[in-house]
């Protein structure tokens, strides 16, 4: 149960940054943002009221409330760096945060076996090596390494964070939709601020145009995301969170896949290596 939930993550995340990664070439980042988390907020607010999740509310809100202020950073700073660089590069890197969650379960004493420790490694190279990572080139590709590992530790805190905010599933939707309104309150303060020194909102070309077509991708990435968070949350309650979080971030391989056959991205050898050892490592963890 714990892998097929933190794959089934891996999947939304995975399809998700694919259609955050296109929408930011032609909308800007915090729009992106704002637009599918205020979606997805309005959906999990819905399924609050319809099924009294409200009810649940306790002190453990206020690490969804964390994990909706660190979301929107890393998000803005990931979608940012996509559109900077290749997907094939900037997704398997922002999976580094993987770190965080791992390193804090080891922290409370989590000690997976053998053959899933062994599985961490594998699948942790693997993920790196799946986009080939080019450590070195133009000003524009250092920036969107910069601002892919600074996405990639928001990303583990969020995890982390979310994992704690409940240890039920009706709470779980509760914790969900705070997390999307801290997001959003975040998101649109950031935009307000960037629109005030001058950044935009709107595309240039298009303007509310480009915002009411893409409006079907907007809601399927929002809701992609928010739906991979309760997954994962599941997967790290049901399971070692070393395990959970690991296959979670398997999601790279996914989005490097989505670029390949829609984008006609060519795949390396490295990336194949790295999607390899990113399977070899996922049927150990598996089999732990």
């Amino acid at each position: 149960m714990v892998a097929l939930l933190a794959l089934t993550t891996a999947l939304l995340w995975g399809l998700a940054d694919f259609g955050g990664g296109l929408l930011t070439r032609r909308i800007p980042a915090a729009t992106v943002v704002v637009a599918s988390q205020a979606i997805a907020a309005v959906v999990l607010g819905a399924i609050v009221i319809a099924t009294g999740a409200w009810r649940e509310a306790g002190p453990q809100l206020w690490y969804a409330a964390a994990a909706g202020a660190v979301g929107p950073v890393a998000l803005l700073c990931f979608y940012r760096a996509l559109a900077l660089g290749p997907m094939g590069v900037v997704s398997p890197l922002g999976s580094l945060g993987v770190a965080v969650p791992v390193c804090l379960g080891l922290l409370l004493g989590e000690r997976p076996g053998v053959l899933p420790f062994a599985g961490v490694g594998v699948a942790v190279a693997g993920i790196v090596l799946a986009g080939g990572p080019e450590l070195r080139g133009a000003p524009v590709q250092r920036q969107a390494i910069a601002l892919t590992l600074t996405a990639a530790f928001g990303f583990g805190a969020v995890m982390a964070l979310i994992a704690e905010a409940s240890s039920t599933v009706s709470g779980l939707f509760l914790a969900l939709f705070v997390q999307r309104v801290t997001n959003v309150a975040i998101g649109a303060a950031a935009l307000y601020v960037s629109v005030r020194r001058g950044g935009r909102a709107l595309p240039e070309e298009g303007g509310m145009r480009v915002i009411r077509s893409a409006l079907p991708p907007l809601a399927f990435v929002g809701l992609a995301d928010v739906a991979a968070n309760g997954t994962y949350s599941l997967a790290a309650q049901a399971g070692p969170v070393t395990v959970a979080a690991v296959l979670a971030n398997l999601y790279p391989v996914v989005t490097v896949l989505a670029a390949l056959v829609l984008l006609r991205e060519r795949l390396r050898v490295i990336q194949a290596a790295g999607a390899g050892l990113a399977l070899v490592g996922t049927v150990l963890l598996a089999t732990g």
